[in-house]
């Protein structure tokens, strides 16, 4: 299966269940992914993350029921998820910029959110850097962050993820347990684990290539990663706008024409520095791949 494919039957799989509570890992594995790396790469195409695509279509078909129809608005709050009246109301008037009692007048004006639709469109005319590594099986050393595979995620809580193992010395603790031969030459990486991952409660971690040292820390543990074929991007330029451009183009240019496509194994990005907000910033991504 394709990503485009994959996609839009995770986006089939939301709209067909939009009433009841949604499944973020089961509409992952529609598109053959993790739920953490699916919900990432849908937010950086999209501009919205999965959540709120569901929270925005929802409060949307509200908005034409009670246009539409006679049904008291603590039936179709219910019908959308929301527990109460009140929080209903809330979202509903943060959204459409009317109470849902003001929607009952056939004069309110009211805001429309479209389902999406994925398509293969003429697009692109650029150039991209790119190498093809097969390697395999190795050892990482990681701390992991525990997040539930059916929760939402968003860039920010990675941000700080990265900030905490910053400030309480993981960064520095994980590098000297990097080898001298070290396929990501000396970067700590940040992971994201993809169907196989040996755990669905740790879809990301970061760490370092394990040179079979002792482990001196309690919070950090080493993990043998399968092997892969990846395709390589290098990226250059200020974080995060360089990287959420270069994701952009890798998802939406380079995967629907190259002979390869997403595996679900287990990503990179290998970062050499801390540095990000340099102009000249060097970093690469490391996407498991496999022959379409």
């Amino acid at each position: 299966m394709d990503w485009i494919t994959g996609i839009q039957r995770a986006i089939d799989y939301v709209e067909d269940h939009i009433t009841e509570p949604i499944d973020f890992e089961e509409a992952a594995k529609r598109a053959y992914s993790s739920s953490f790396h699916f919900q990432r790469i849908f937010s950086i195409l999209c501009g919205f993350t999965l959540g709120e695509y569901i929270r925005w279509r929802r409060l949307s078909l509200a908005g034409s029921e009670l246009l539409s129809s006679d049904e008291k608005i603590i039936h179709i709050a219910l019908k959308y998820g929301y527990d109460t009246p009140e929080s209903f109301s809330r979202a509903f008037t943060r959204f459409h910029g009317i109470a849902p009692s003001q929607a009952k007048n056939n004069s309110a004006v009211l805001k429309s959110f479209s389902r999406l639709s994925v398509k293969l469109i003429l697009n692109g005319g650029n150039t991209m850097d790119y190498r093809i590594e097969t390697k395999k099986a190795f050892k990482l050393v990681m701390k992991k962050k525990e997040v539930s595979s059916n929760q939402e995620l968003t860039a920010v809580e990675i941000s700080k993820f990265w900030q905490q193992c910053t400030e309480d010395g993981t960064i520095t603790s994980l590098c000297k347990y990097i080898p001298e031969d070290n396929i990501f030459k000396n970067c700590i990486v940040g992971a994201s684990f993809g169907k196989d991952a040996s755990e669905k409660n740790f879809p990301y971690a970061i760490g370092a290539m394990y040179n079979g040292m002792p482990l001196e820390e309690n919070d950090l543990i080493v993990e043998e990663i399968p092997a892969h074929t990846y395709v390589v991007f290098p990226c250059t330029g200020k974080m995060p706008e360089a990287f959420q451009k270069l994701y952009q183009q890798i998802f939406s240019e380079f995967f629907p024409a190259s002979e390869y496509q997403p595996c679900g194994g287990t990503d990179f990005e290998a970062y050499p520095s801390a540095d990000v907000s340099s102009p000249d910033y060097y970093c690469e991504i490391w996407v498991a791949v496999e022959k379409k």
